[in-house]
């Protein structure tokens, strides 16, 4: 007879240490099968009767957005879930994107997790590089190592820049942190009608085209509906973590004509009106306090009355757009819930709804825009670009985002708006919880004031799992959030979480125990503020516990009071990395600064078949460059696309057609240009060159050449660059997503051989 294993098992591995290390063999083992006693390992099983757990995050939906909290937009999926469970008016964001879902995920505030700001501007301090540590596990992977079925869908916006191509690494990936499965997409945004897709780390294309039907959020609604009803086909018993990460209502603001159309002549009052409207509907709901005032509007934000006839027939137009946007993803939002009612899975599933990842978003700028992408480079289309386009605004040859009075409005009763982290405009987003075999109390509000880093502990409770204190074999830090389970069921619970900081873009507050200190630096609109005038900007003083929306600045009546908590800021903004303070914006989004050698100057590509993010690609634009293709040309000729970057609104391409090179640079309107060349090709071995000579002017301008097999074949004159071209792609060898120049369709591959392409910049 041989000895037993006897695996020895530490107590920090019976739930403290993940994964958990394999089970011991409790079997008998002899000379043959016939004396022995087998022991089949078993999967981990998720405590008996743990719930499933469904996380939804809405984007850039403002406080006063939706009907639930007193908004003009019916949302009556929400409102159900809000009257068959509760429903929150004091828990906070971070104020931007990136970092409230890398809050969400990890317990961690956001700078503890390296996610100060949106992952496109991280830099080499430790609480900005954009890398979510090791040491602070995501909770997908806490539930997928305690026995549940994880997946994610729709919006990821927690990977490393530089990671998000074929080349990885992939921890940082959704597959990387716990989730099994993801479907959606691995950036700030994406077009609606035409996505760039991921299924776990493969890049895949749309199922159907906008004519027959295509918008992603039905796409990933779909997808989240067929993953929860196979997992629970395969298992009847396996709980399943579900982040249902929407893209709505994040720009480019796109809704189904049908929806956009329910909602016309319904803004034609104006954002002050509306502002009004709202907060009255709040007051009678019990939303808001009775005795809470409806702060004013900024300085420097126009009143509605103020506006010309033509303006305010576009922003009423991008509001109506922008509501029916968010009508419509409740709709998807409720198929989703429908159908875990519909299978029987609703009654014990602990849904936690965070109605937007911060305030409405300031990004249209204050006239509002065509295109979004536009705005966020820093470029002003003005009224006439929309105007001229009203009609296509929601459909997909459009980008928009409302004007900053709608945002505004849509953050009833708060001042400000996303990105600003000092005041609640920024920072509160209504919640919703529902889980009706926990929780007694139905349709009651919870006024506890909490955060989002409440979610991940509220989730290890309700599951019976304890906090991980070692994955991976790596320490973790401690979760800093705290467990609302408290007040589930008991509305007058003393708070939990006493006090909590804010930090974005140098707008900063801190909370404690009623009192909120604060600052706030520019305008979120104003692109161009930066340099250290932070330093000398007002701190303001409110005693929330009487004051729901920071109406009454207290400063100047309790200097020493405000002097104790901004010590208290200063105390917790060592504590969790938040300095250096950094007011740059577009700055930061330069990729050099995430590059850890010396920034490259050459890139050299083989084959017909590469697709990388643009950032990860050849960075040429507005510098001066050039570009040389060895191809061979079948017998009978060839065309399609050799190289492009970027989409229908900007972007370039490099192609062949009716056998003679051609390019093409589009830049929203401002600089639309094809250049064709002279010289046909020949069949056999071609070398193609084009060569961007700047002008030196400020909009990157420049002269565009063209050589086939050496010899000068044509150039024109490029008015404007860019050094992004929004959502889109770097490819060789075809153009697979929206046509970059309207003499093709997509993906209008290239029929020849593309053996070599050499990008090599020539002047910085």
């Amino acid at each position: 007879m041989f000895a037993q294993d006897s695996t020895y098992q530490p107590a920090q591995s019976r739930g403290t240490q993940l994964p958990k290390p394999d089970p011991a063999f409790r079997g008998k083992i002899g000379k043959t099968y016939k004396d022995s006693m087998p022991d089949y390992p078993q999967a981990v099983k998720a405590p008996k009767g743990a719930p499933n757990v469904l996380l939804v995050l809405l984007d850039d939906v403002g406080f006063g957005m939706c009907s639930t909290f007193g908004g003009p937009v019916p949302t009556p999926h929400l409102d159900k879930l809000a009257k068959n469970g509760l429903t929150y008016n004091r828990f906070h964001t971070t104020a931007l994107c990136s970092p409230t879902r890398a809050a969400l995920l990890t317990g961690r505030n956001h700078h503890s997790c390296g996610t100060g700001v949106i992952i496109e501007m991280g830099t080499g301090y430790p609480g900005y590089t954009g890398i979510i540590p090791r040491s602070t596990a995501v909770v997908a992977q806490t539930l997928r190592d305690n026995g549940y079925a994880t997946a994610m869908f729709g919006k990821a916006h927690n990977t490393p820049e530089p990671e998000i191509s074929p080349a990885g690494p992939f921890h940082n990936w959704p597959t990387g942190q716990g989730f099994e499965y993801f479907y959606g997409f691995n950036q700030g945004e994406t077009n609606q009608y035409y996505p760039t897709l991921y299924r776990d780390t493969r890049p895949v294309a749309q199922p159907r085209s906008p004519e027959q039907g295509y918008h992603f959020l039905a796409d990933m609604t779909d997808e989240a509906i067929a993953w929860t009803r196979n997992v629970r086909a395969a298992n009847p018993d396996k709980p399943w973590f579900n982040y249902f990460s929407t893209s709505g209502v994040h720009a480019p603001h796109h809704a189904p004509q049908e929806w956009r159309d329910e909602y016309k002549g319904r803004f034609d009052h104006g954002w002050d009106k509306q502002r009004e409207r709202t907060y009255a509907k709040q007051i009678e709901l019990g939303v808001i306090p009775k005795g809470t005032k409806l702060t004013p509007r900024p300085e420097g934000l126009p009143s509605w009355d103020s506006r010309s006839a033509d303006e305010k027939k576009v922003y009423a137009r991008l509001m109506e757009n922008y509501a029916g946007y968010m009508a419509y993803t409740d709709d998807q939002v409720g198929r989703l819930i429908d159908s875990l009612s519909t299978s029987g899975e609703l009654d014990n599933t602990l849904v936690i709804y965070v109605v937007g990842d911060n305030g409405a978003s300031p990004e249209g700028g204050l006239e509002g825009t065509f295109s979004e992408l536009a705005s966020l480079i820093g470029v002003d289309l003005g009224l006439k670009s929309t105007i001229k386009r009203i009609d296509e605004i929601g459909g997909p040859t459009s980008e928009p985002h409302v004007p900053v009075g709608w945002a505004w409005a849509m953050n009833t009763p708060f001042q400000w708006t996303k990105q600003v982290a000092s005041h609640f405009g920024g920072t509160r987003n209504p919640l919703v919880v529902h889980w009706p075999r926990g929780i007694k109390s139905k349709g009651e509000m919870r006024t506890q004031f909490h955060h989002v880093i409440d979610v991940v502990p509220t989730i290890l409770e309700a599951c019976k799992l304890p906090e991980p204190k070692v994955v991976d074999g790596i320490p973790q830090k401690p979760i800093e959030g705290v467990s609302m389970l408290y007040s589930f069921d008991d509305a007058t619970a003393p708070d939990r979480r006493t006090t909590q900081y804010f930090e974005m873009k140098c707008n900063r507050a801190i909370y404690q125990d009623g009192w909120v200190a604060c600052s706030r630096f520019g305008a979120p609109w104003d692109r161009g503020k930066s340099g250290d005038d932070f330093t000398r900007a007002p701190w303001e003083l409110y005693h929330i516990t009487d004051d729901f929306s920071e109406a009454i600045d207290l400063a100047a009546k309790e200097p020493e009071r405000l002097g104790v908590l901004q010590a208290r800021f200063l105390g917790e903004a060592r504590k969790y990395n938040v300095f250096p303070l950094d007011p740059r914006f577009s700055e930061r989004l330069d990729p050099k600064l995430r590059e850890s050698r010396q920034p490259r100057t050459t890139w050299t590509y083989y084959g017909n078949d590469v697709w990388l993010p643009e950032p990860i690609g050849p960075q040429l634009f507005p510098r001066g460059h050039t570009m040389t293709v060895e191809l061979t040309i079948p017998r009978g000729g060839a065309e399609g696309v050799i190289s492009c970057s970027g989409a229908f609104s900007a972007g370039w391409s490099f192609y062949v057609k009716d056998g003679t090179p051609r390019y093409r640079y589009t830049a929203f309107e401002l600089a639309d240009i094809t250049i064709p060349a002279t010289i046909p090709l020949s069949e056999g071995k071609v070398t193609l060159k084009s060569e961007f000579i700047p002008d030196g002017s400020r909009e990157g301008g420049g002269t565009l050449k063209l050589f086939v097999n050496g010899e000068p074949a044509g150039e024109g004159k490029i008015k404007r660059t860019f050094f992004r071209h929004g959502l889109e792609p770097f490819e060789v060898g075809r153009d697979s997503i929206t046509l970059v120049s309207p003499d093709y369709r997509t993906p209008f591959a290239f029929t020849g051989t593309i053996r070599k392409i050499t990008f090599e910049l020539t002047r910085d």
